[in-house]
């Protein structure tokens, strides 16, 4: 704009062009150029009013006599209009046919009257707003790809670097090593082996043996999958690649797989490798699995096939649902190796025990070896958290050393939930609860070679339990895992222990609820006796047969009895509960005085332990020693104590000729004991 004003425009033929400043009157001139006065240049360029602004005038007002007193003129870009600024400061817009602008810049340039071309108006803000608004959804899409992509080379760039918090990490050294791993043995012997292929391929390749491409690890949860493997990668002194199963198609998208290559040797670990390795739907049915899963398990087997040879790369893989992975990823040249990582024996868990303690003071009286015979079925994670619970419980009462009553506490805490902090005082249901729970415990401490009794309490808990029996197994039974008839047996008897003893003490009519668990865990026992262990064969005619058996994933096979033999089953399952019952009830009514006693001791202290039941049943024995005395000076028969009433002999049956049919498929029912 201030070109203009200094030249302002003149017409030539068909075009405005500048005209000299001549043609512009010196006092507008010299207004226009004085720099610091208040018509000064930079107030005129702000100053400028908008056609929009100006006051209406007619165009015969301004070639009427106006044009004397017109100081200079501005013409809209587009023709049609124009504003005529009067010596009063006054500004006039004028309406202009866009023909007749050449006549109209002929009279300004003779009247001596400067005039200008305003600029082309820019675009308003409700012109970018609306803009902005029709662009918004393509924005928006832009900026999420965007993301994705950088998501992307994100997760490439944790996979060949190790980038700290990514999921596909690469740990140039693990710092874990096989003397961290304790309770699985076994496992570590055979991923040791591991380790020196990792070592020194090239004493392997030299005999022409192929190092394994993978091995896989299958078990339960909790049980050091996860610290096996990083322990191969800290031994053999190798990277160490990890990603969960859903997470490592990441691994194998462009370059991730030949990064690991690159990186040989190293370990490259997939856990939870069900997540996309289970078995593929062959049966052609659309909808029959998922697309996407396939396809990261066809890219892990064909990624797998390429490190070829003693390339260096051994992949681990961690799962506990081993019989659901494809064949086709368990076939030898693939993992090679199956490894399986169960949970500790008693001297694993006493081992892994060991571990957990060498950070936490214990009381010099703790004996880890009974801490592990009470703690059956636990994997190293639950004694690892077993131990952090009873470190918190000891902390919370203000010790500084962790004893076997936070320890005994922990277990509980775990096994059985919390106790109840504010519970009702019921007399007759307190002492109800009692008599079940000894009913167990008398059960237990009189069946001859049972598993001792540890522990006894009424102290109800959130998960619902009211009380509970606990017994230890002993090491025989812990390392073999075989059980005789005898012993199944009494575990029948001592489960309905509570049941009984609610009836013999108060009545038939009296009887509860509380042994629902109890008469489900009985059926489930008699019904394996029957139909898996073959103990009912002279009941249902013939040799032993396993009608029935548990598949890997814990489910029932289909069935192959006929429904003939499912009701000789039947029958058996009842006649072994009732055999169980009969000598349970006998045993009781025979001890009724040390139910009586456990019962009031447990009423009392709420919680016995091992040494207690046991001084209960010595003087119960005593006592009955005693009476004995007094009855020999009677002349009658003195017995040291009452003795468990003896098993009902069962009745001979004529054998039966079973034709064996096939079944129907068994429904999807979880049996254990």
């Amino acid at each position: 704009m201030l070109v203009l004003l200094a030249a302002p425009l003149a017409l030539r033929g068909d075009r405005l062009v500048a005209t000299p400043l001549a043609h512009v009157r010196p006092p507008l001139l010299a207004r226009m150029a004085t720099p610091f006065g208040p018509d000064s240049l930079a107030d005129a360029a702000i100053a400028q009013p908008s056609l929009s602004e100006a006051e209406g005038w007619s165009m015969s007002s301004l070639f009427g006599g106006g044009l004397n007193s017109v100081e200079s003129v501005r013409l809209a870009a587009d023709g049609a209009s124009a504003v005529v600024h009067d010596s009063m400061g006054v500004d006039h817009s004028i309406a202009v046919f866009p023909d007749s602008v050449p006549m109209l810049l002929d009279r300004f340039q003779q009247a001596g009257v400067p005039y200008e071309l305003a600029p082309e108006p820019g675009p308003s803000a409700i012109d970018i707003a609306s803009l902005v608004l029709m662009l918004s959804p393509f924005l928006v899409l832009l900026l999420a790809l965007l993301a994705l992509i950088a998501r992307a080379d994100a997760g490439l760039f944790d996979a060949a670097g190790g980038r700290k918090g990514s999921r596909l990490t690469l740990e140039p050294d693990t710092g874990v090593s096989f003397s961290d791993v304790a309770g699985c043995d076994g496992s570590r012997r055979e991923l040791s082996e591991l380790v020196d292929f990792l070592k020194d391929p090239d004493k392997f390749s030299a005999v022409g043996a192929r190092i394994p491409r993978g091995a896989i690890m299958e078990g339960p949860p909790g049980t050091g999958k996860t610290l096996l493997a990083r322990a191969v990668a800290g031994e053999a002194g190798v990277p160490f690649v990890s990603a969960s199963g859903s997470e490592f198609v990441e691994m194998f998208v462009g370059v991730g797989a030949a990064r690991a290559r690159q990186h040989a040797p190293c370990i490259v670990f997939i856990d939870e490798i069900d997540a996309v390795g289970k078995t593929r739907d062959s049966s052609g049915r659309p909808g029959g699995g998922s697309g996407e899963r396939e396809q990261t398990l066809n890219q892990i087997l064909t990624e797998m096939d390429g490190f070829d040879g003693n390339s260096g790369v051994l992949v681990l893989a961690a799962t506990n649902r081993a019989d659901t992975l494809d064949p086709a990823l368990l076939r030898p040249g693939r993992f090679d190796r199956h490894i399986h990582v169960g949970l500790p024996d008693v001297e694993g868990r006493r081992a892994i025990l060991d571990v957990h303690v060498k950070d936490k003071p214990m009381q010099t009286a703790v004996d880890l070896g009974l801490v592990a015979r009470r703690t059956i079925g636990f994997s190293g994670a639950s004694l690892a958290n077993l131990m952090n619970e009873a470190a918190i419980v000891a902390a919370r009462k203000d010790k500084t050393e962790i004893g076997y009553e936070e320890i005994d506490y922990a277990i509980d805490r775990i096994t059985v939930g919390m106790q109840k902090q504010s519970r009702a005082s019921f007399p007759a249901r307190q002492r109800l609860v009692a008599c079940h729970e000894a009913g167990h415990a008398v059960m237990g401490a009189l069946t001859p070679d049972y598993d001792a009794v540890t522990k006894v309490t009424i102290v109800p808990r959130s998960s619902g339990a009211g009380g509970f029996t606990l017994f230890t197994p002993s090491d025989e039974a812990l390392e073999t895992a075989m059980y005789t008839l005898a012993h199944l047996k009494a575990r029948l008897a001592v489960a309905l222990g509570g049941r009984v003893a609610e009836e013999v003490v108060y009545g038939e009519d009296e009887v509860t609820t509380g042994a629902r668990s109890d008469l489900q865990r009985v059926r489930a026992l008699a019904r394996q006796m029957v139909a898996q262990w073959g103990f009912a064969a002279a009941a249902l005619g013939g040799g032993p047969v396993a009608w029935e058996t548990e598949e890997g994933n814990g489910l029932l096979a289909p069935r192959t009895a006929s429904p003939a033999m499912e009701a000789r089953i039947d029958a058996a399952v009842r006649r072994l509960v009732d055999e169980a019952y009969e000598h349970c009830h006998a045993t009781l009514t025979r001890n009724r005085a040390l139910l009586d006693a456990v019962t009031d001791s447990l009423v009392e202290k709420e919680t016995l332990g091992a040494d207690e039941i046991e001084a209960l049943r010595v003087g119960h024995a005593v006592a009955a020693d005693a009476g004995g005395a007094a009855g020999r000076a009677n002349g009658q028969r003195a017995d040291r104590m009452p003795a468990p009433a003896p098993w009902p002999q069962p009745r001979r049956r004529k054998p039966v000729r079973v034709r064996s049919e096939g079944g129907g498929p068994a429904p999807g029912a979880e049996y254990g004991i």
